[in-house]
């Protein structure tokens, strides 16, 4: 489910030895829709071609356009703008998506029923939107045609949520609603005007913030696509860090970094950008399931990447009360870690392997690429520049006209009438997804707030961690991986911020502090066994074994684990009541911490490591997650001398080693 709509790479001169090389170039691009297709909701769409192509068409890039009119335009009372929005959002995910996979392939095929469901589902919102003025009267007293009608709204919606989005997030909202109806002890009327009647359910908050922020945003990412931004963060990467020991996986974290800034999905950044640096690192020496979980592994991490962090920021906004400028700033530093820990195991796996990097000849020149495609990035200066002094809707409607101005720099990038309408067709469809799923995570949030389960939750885990606060948050940490198990970024996030973040803020950790970690474990799910999707999607491009793929990512995002306890055990590390010297000391313990650990689980630092010196080293970096002083200096200790160990044994064993005669 890209955020920013669907992505495709121009093979450019520069970086095309990536498939020619190792002799895939006639198969890439199969290889890549075939992965998406299995792995990624938002590629099985139905297939249109001649009229009817046109009219779906047309109807998505009106969808686009009435949604910048609901946000500059037109000024409707809040529920018509919501339902009428989310009705919109209905219809067109039946239009769009079959009810399987195999459906897709019938050209021009919608089947009766699903004209039906469109209409029902579409009708139960527009149904709210003329007559709000009697519903709002009526409150709790419905009558049975409203009962009807709002009992289809949400079952049509959990429908085209498992066809856009996938079942897991299905089955955890049936499961709230199931509660909600059955043991809350509440009659069906109050239940269906909650869930459907009120800004508290499916057009809660999600809804409010996918209609105003998120879907600009959306669009604003469609038409940076097309001025191939993507495609140059590739080569960008390869200039900088190509010809390094293991080259191509420095590449792939650091453009999968880059790319993440503008990319909603973890398996649609794995599938496009995993394309390319996949088989580069498999053609560098890398093993096939290593070469698909750094992808993962990285491309999991864009969704926690300043400034979009997968629109989970924008949800942020509303859930914490902080402005988005401070989130964002505040975000940098542990996203910084993250992509710290993949970069250090992957440079310790290149020397241990021997690994080399690239000629220099056949990459970019940094110098004279940035000069000829710099001018790409001016959009999202422009777009973090004005979030800063203006609105975010504001700011996304400028940085959009801002990337379609500097498309004509060039050529290969200018964006004419057909690409204009490609941009706004492919961000309404990818809006698509991530308002449904807005949608449908309102309806969990509605039956957290109204039923009390939350505070059940709370102290369910208070009571089983005893007060302490690291055993609370290993266990908010256990329940946000399988709450986030396949479940798409911004609905990910709605998720843990009403289910598990009270839990550690009741523990008495700081607001933004608790939302940060549970955003964090909720989305290396994506990566974490056993429904491991941007993993499975790597492995499926690197021909390896998926489970293994998925264990070796896990273990290469070491940092996605351990960063999250120590901003939550001591919020220096997000800059939150703190000086600037402790919040130094933070970043400095942090670091050393993810080495540690990194070098432990890769066995590695400046010769390979003996297993007592891997779990030594280990503990020491889990030290530096404890803040203090006494626990920083064991740990920076511990992990000095382990390298001071491995050094002498690399000198050992070079001294020891005979020289061939001349």
């Amino acid at each position: 489910m890209p955020l920013f709509g669907k992505k495709s790479f121009k093979k450019d001169p520069e970086v095309e030895f990536a498939f020619t090389e190792i002799g895939e170039e006639s198969t890439v691009e199969a290889d890549v829709q075939a992965v998406m297709e299995k792995y990624d909701r938002e590629s099985n769409v139905r297939i249109w071609d001649g009229i009817p192509k046109y009219v779906v068409r047309y109807m998505l890039v009106g969808f686009a356009i009435y949604s910048v009119l609901l946000n500059f335009g037109i000024d409707w009372e809040t529920r018509i703008e919501r339902a009428s929005f989310t009705g919109l959002l209905v219809f067109l995910t039946f239009i769009v998506f079959p009810a399987q996979k195999g459906a897709r392939k019938k050209l021009n095929y919608i089947p009766w029923y699903d004209v039906i469901l469109a209409v029902l589902g579409g009708g139960s919102y527009f149904y709210f939107v003329f007559n709000l003025q009697d519903i709002i009267s009526k409150t709790i007293r419905l009558d049975m045609v409203d009962i009807v009608i709002g009992i289809i709204g949400v079952v049509v919606t959990l429908e085209a949520c498992r066809r856009s989005v996938g079942i897991p997030i299905v089955i955890v909202s049936s499961a709230f609603i199931i509660y909600m109806i059955g043991f809350a002890g509440k009659p069906l009327a109050i239940n269906i005007y909650n869930l459907f009647y009120t800004t508290e359910g499916v057009i809660g908050t999600p809804i409010r913030a996918c209609s105003t922020f998120i879907v600009l945003f959306v669009i604003f990412g469609a038409f940076l696509e097309r001025t191939g931004i993507s495609q140059f963060f590739i080569e960008l990467s390869n200039s900088i860090a190509g010809s390094s020991s293991g080259g191509p996986a420095k590449v792939a974290v650091i453009s999968s970094a880059l790319c993440g800034m503008v990319s909603g999905s973890s398996v649609g950044n794995t599938v496009t950008t995993g394309s390319i640096t996949i088989p580069m690192m498999k053609k560098n020496g890398y093993r096939p399931e290593f070469a698909g979980a750094v992808e993962a592994a990285s491309s999991t991490g864009g969704q926690i990447m300043p400034p979009i962090m997968g629109a989970a920021a924008f949800l942020m906004v509303e859930y914490v009360g902080v402005d988005y400028g401070a989130i964002a700033v505040r975000a940098i530093i542990p996203a910084v870690l993250y992509f710290a820990g993949i970069f250090i195991s992957v440079h310790l796996e290149a020397k241990r392997m021997g690994l080399k990097g690239l000629s220099r000849e056949e990459l970019p020149k940094f110098g004279k690429l940035f000069l000829r495609k710099g001018y790409l990035l001016l959009p999202l200066v422009v777009l973090v520049v004005l979030i800063m002094k203006t609105t975010m809707s504001q700011a996304a409607v400028v940085a959009t006209a801002v990337a379609i101005g500097v498309s004509f720099f060039s050529k290969d990038t200018r964006i004419n009438i057909h690409k204009f309408f490609d941009a706004l067709e492919n961000g309404a469809r990818s809006t698509l997804t991530v308002g449904i799923a807005c949608a449908v995570a309102g309806t969990i949030a509605c039956v957290i707030t109204t039923t009390g389960i939350g505070n059940k939750l709370i102290s369910a885990i208070v009571n089983l961690s005893g007060g302490n606060m690291f055993i609370a948050m290993f266990l908010t940490m256990v329940t946000c991986i399988i709450l986030g198990m396949g479940v798409p970024t911004t609905a990910n996030y709605v998720i843990m911020a009403t289910t598990c973040a009270p839990i550690l803020i009741q523990m008495g950790m700081a607001k933004l502090a608790a939302h940060m970690f549970v955003f964090y474990f909720g989305i290396v799910a994506d990566i974490t066994p056993p429904v491991a999707l941007a993993a499975y999607a790597g492995s499926a491009i690197a021909k390896s074994k998926p489970m293994k793929t998925a264990v070796t990512a896990t273990t290469l995002a070491i940092a996605a684990f351990i960063v999250p306890y120590c901003f939550g055990m001591n919020p220096a590390l997000l800059f939150v009541d703190s000086t600037i010297p402790a919040s130094i000391q933070a970043v400095i313990s942090a670091l050393v911490g993810v080495f540690g650990v990194a070098a432990g689980l890769r066995g590695y630092v400046f010769s390979n490591l003996k297993v007592w010196q891997r779990i030594i080293i280990i503990a020491g970096g889990l030290c530096l997650v404890y803040p203090g002083t006494v626990t920083d200096i064991t740990g920076i200790a511990v992990v000095a001398a382990i390298c001071v160990l491995s050094k002498l044994a690399a000198k050992n064993h070079n001294d020891n080693t005979p020289v061939a005669d001349a």
